[in-house]
């Protein structure tokens, strides 16, 4: 398991040529001109040509075949910008999802696990949480029907305590789930109402059951349970393990975010705001990613 922060990319850089590279970028965005006139385009036109470079470097190398990411920072992003409405706050966040989809889709990722809403984000004001929920329930419906989805042939599957969600958000995931069922070129999971603590323990839950109803005695069951056994019960056990994880915001902690499944994780940690979030900053998590040494323990 490997930790890198967005801030130090430049240190940690194989490359002398990526390092260049970036430092010239991080001097643009610390001179970063106002919008308007020749100044803000000459910015525009280095940082297209960086993204370009950028993009030709990564796709030389090896794509991680599941990304996760932890969304965070909608509050202070909306702090920055004057938003207090809920609903507000977490709309300008859903709408990122376009982007990462967009992303992904160009690097042929084949999957994306999102993290947008935990077990215990509950315990925030009702207004909160109210706002949360709505905007996930407008984007997953509007998911549904994304003719980028359909054609890119992405599907769309969601994991955590459903049960503990109001019924409109859950029939939109169902929906969006029905809708892109047959797909198979990427897919993206939705963690909504997820704990990494409760996944295990409901997969340790429905293995024990699955042996009682099979008549199993506790001697057998206790011999049955290996990581394996565990491992088919995971809300998402068609999925590869996460190859990296990224969380954004600058908070550098997992949270509960996939504890069985990131055992061999690379992680990558960012100080940007999830809302805030650019094609620029992600590819820099994947060319962190492609720069790791992988031993997987051995």
């Amino acid at each position: 398991m490997n930790v890198r922060h967005g801030q130090h990319s430049v240190a940690f850089d194989k490359h002398t040529g990526s390092a260049r590279l970036d430092h010239g970028q991080k001097a643009m965005e610390q001179t970063r001109p106002n919008k308007g006139g020749a100044a803000s385009f000459l910015f525009r036109f280095l940082y297209w040509i960086y993204e370009r470079r950028l993009l030709d470097q990564i796709k030389q190398q090896p794509m991680p075949r599941h990304v996760g990411i932890i969304l965070d920072g909608n509050r202070r992003h909306a702090r920055k910008r004057g938003l207090s409405d809920p609903c507000e706050i977490y709309q300008r966040g859903a709408e990122k999802l376009d982007d990462i989809l967009d992303w992904c889709a160009e690097l042929r990722i084949p999957a994306v696990t999102l993290w947008v809403f935990s077990t215990e984000n509950l315990q925030r004001s009702q207004a909160e949480v109210s706002g949360i929920l709505s905007a996930i329930e407008t984007k997953v419906a509007a998911l549904a029907h994304d003719p980028f989805l359909h054609q890119k042939r992405i599907h769309i599957q969601a994991i955590g305590r459903l049960d503990l969600l109001p019924e409109s958000v859950v029939a939109a995931i169902r929906a969006a789930e029905t809708a892109t069922a047959q797909y198979d070129s990427m897919t993206l999971t939705i963690a909504v109402g997820y704990g990494g603590r409760e996944e295990i323990a409901d997969a340790v839950r429905d293995f024990v059951r699955l042996q009682a109803q099979q008549g199993a005695s506790l001697s057998d069951v206790i011999e049955r349970i290996t990581p394996e056994a565990i491992g088919c019960h995971l809300y998402a056990a068609n999925l590869p393990d996460p190859d990296l994880i990224i969380r954004t915001s600058g908070e550098i902690r997992l949270s509960g975010f996939l504890l069985w499944q990131s055992v061999h994780s690379e992680f990558y940690f960012t100080d940007v705001l999830w809302p805030a979030l650019r094609k620029v900053d992600f590819l820099r998590a994947i060319r962190a990613y492609q720069a790791r040494s992988r031993r997987f323990g051995r």
